[in-house]
């Protein structure tokens, strides 16, 4: 009989760690996609700089320094190899596209710009997306990171090695409130 009983436990824990195990998987591959979902956005966005750029250059010829960073704040995006390489890319390009669109202020013609006017509606609909992914990305990311640290799940993912991921976080510049002068 008691044979049985322990049996029975053995069962029940062995259910559980496997019913663990797939729930971890399940949400670290939700992470991963989340994950996917924003680097498609930040290479959607990094497509549409070169254009925005040349625009730019037409108007801007003196800006030189301004878009050389935003060149090399793109190269540092689709160079970035980890998730937390690209974050870190994506918060310099975000800044660097902040002081293009303080430039683009002191040219009134670029702004009525057709070509401009497309360009910068196709990056604020990229931005947007971005918006959206990361968030997606980062409450999968808190319920992956959750499952992880209660108990009992945390024993299982110790045993099979499941980590916390990292959350897509806010630059501390782009935290600040912008300042709006006329």
């Amino acid at each position: 009989m008691t044979g049985y009983i322990i049996l029975g436990i053995v069962v029940v824990l062995a259910l559980y760690a496997i019913s663990a195990y797939n729930g971890f998987v399940t949400l670290r591959n939700r992470v991963r996609n989340g994950w996917a979902q924003i680097d498609v956005q930040l290479k959607n966005r990094a497509d549409l700089i070169p254009n925005l750029v040349e625009t730019v250059k037409g108007y801007a010829r003196h800006e030189k320094e301004t878009l050389d960073h935003i060149v090399k704040a793109r190269s540092g995006v689709l160079s970035a190899n980890t998730p937390e390489e690209s974050m870190e890319a994506n918060d310099i390009l975000s800044q660097a596209l902040n002081r293009l669109m303080v430039v683009v202020e002191a040219y009134p013609d670029l702004k009525a710009n057709t070509n401009f006017l497309g360009l910068q509606g196709d990056l604020k609909d990229v931005e947007d997306k971005i918006r959206y992914s990361r968030q997606f990305y980062n409450d999968t990311v808190l319920k992956y990171n959750t499952k992880i640290e209660t108990f009992p799940n945390n024993i299982v993912a110790s045993i099979f090695g499941f980590k916390e991921e990292a959350f897509f976080r806010v630059d501390e510049g782009e935290r600040e409130v912008p300042r709006v002068q006329f």
